[in-house]
């Protein structure tokens, strides 16, 4: 990106140069710089919120006007530095440049943050920001940025919810945690919905030592004490005991197991020979028009396969109810909940970001890496049917 170019008087910053003597000179003076850029900004944004100059005739009987200046620390990779802060009499100015209530001026925040969500560690951090500004950026500074993200976590994990989503993928993904001087496996738990203006909404994450029906009967709980009331159908992997927590929150619920997942359990004892084959005739059955020719596509792979194969058509026969909820919607609606493709995208994202780490020092440390990753990814989030609206009236 190209970059602007500000015309500064050179005999101005020729008689700036003669008082550097040293880098410490040069960062008083950048730190001076600083301070004036700020304050003029701000003077500059009370001139637009009040729509006159300073000491300007327009200004008269307006019924607002100045009112001085309050005195505000403002801490940063400079240190520490006190700015005045202008104000008017009908307390209606919110100043951009440094927002009410801010006590950091955030000028390498955002990038620690996106640098924190690739899974780069606060050395990797600061070797970076070292080896492209020359900046000494301290650990406990990167630390402080990235502990602010917790908060946001808590207010988002914790936000009121819709009462209705009409899909909702629960799946999760593992990782490797320090606890107990132990290197242990994690269990990140997902819940990724549609909701009712078409769009994917990361609902919220948890975090556990393992996976298991009864930790996700707390996540439905939770989900539904946030304000959830209804959904319409939830798609998860062959878990046992998953259908049945779900139905427990919300009995209305219809259950769609992930054909991939079932696909990939029936040919893990299948032999290559055989394998391109029993897929077909698997295929057959899901990619069914309708249920009775789904049904009469399981009897004909019962048939042919059961003599070899006999665990796959008895699962497929055991979890049928719950296989068979595509067929109860059209084909724009099938294609987005009998497989979990959403979630597994959101995951790629997730292993993409906690690569770097390897093994996490906590578990708020996982939380923090996975949450910036999320929340960049779903800035790209887009419809999850072009037309939507008609899909759900179906």
């Amino acid at each position: 990106m190209e970059q602007q170019q500000i015309n500064i008087d050179p005999n101005l910053l020729n008689e700036l140069s003669k008082s550097i003597k040293s880098e410490k000179d040069l960062a008083i003076l950048s730190k001076q710089l600083l301070k004036l850029t700020v304050e003029r900004a701000m003077d500059a944004e009370l001139d637009a919120h009040l729509g006159y100059e300073k000491h300007s005739i327009e200004g008269r009987n307006t019924g607002n006007s100045r009112n001085g200046y309050s005195p505000k620390r403002l801490k940063g990779d400079f240190g520490e530095m006190e700015i005045n802060t202008p104000r008017d009499r009908n307390s209606t100015f919110d100043p951009q440049i440094i927002r009410k209530g801010q006590t950091r001026f955030t000028d390498f925040d955002e990038q620690i943050l996106a640098l924190y969500a690739r899974g780069m560690t606060t050395r990797d951090i600061s070797d970076t920001f070292k080896e492209l500004y020359g900046t000494e950026v301290s650990h406990s500074l990167i630390s402080k940025v990235t502990e602010s993200v917790i908060e946001e976590i808590s207010v988002w994990q914790n936000r009121p919810l819709e009462r209705v989503y009409p899909i909702l993928y629960l799946d999760c993904i593992i990782i490797k945690c320090h606890e107990d001087k132990r290197v242990i496996n994690k269990s990140i738990y997902l819940a990724l919905a549609i909701n009712c203006q078409g769009q994917k909404e990361l609902l919220g994450l948890w975090i556990a030592e393992t996976e298991g029906a009864k930790f996700w009967l707390s996540v439905l709980t939770e989900l539904n004490n946030r304000g959830v009331k209804d959904i319409f159908i939830a798609c998860v992997d062959g878990l046992t005991g998953f259908p049945d927590a779900i139905n427990t929150v919300f009995p209305k619920t219809k259950i769609q197991l992930c054909i991939v997942h079932l696909i990939r359990n029936s040919l893990r004892y299948v032999p290559y020979k055989d394998m391109k084959s029993v897929a077909s005739d698997l295929k057959a059955i899901y990619r069914a028009i309708s249920l009775e020719q789904a049904e009469e596509a399981l009897l004909i792979f019962s048939d042919k396969w059961d003599k070899k194969y006999p665990a796959i058509s008895r699962s497929w026969h055991k979890n049928w109810t719950n296989i068979i909820t595509v067929f109860d919607y059209p084909d724009e609606i099938r294609k987005i909940i009998y497989t979990t493709n959403a979630i597994e995208s959101l995951n790629s994202v997730i292993r993409k970001s906690i690569n770097n780490r390897k093994i996490f020092p906590n578990d708020q440390s996982a939380l923090k890496v996975v949450y910036l990753a999320i929340q960049k990814a779903s800035q790209k989030w887009t419809m999850a049917l072009h037309d939507w609206r008609s899909a759900l009236s179906n």
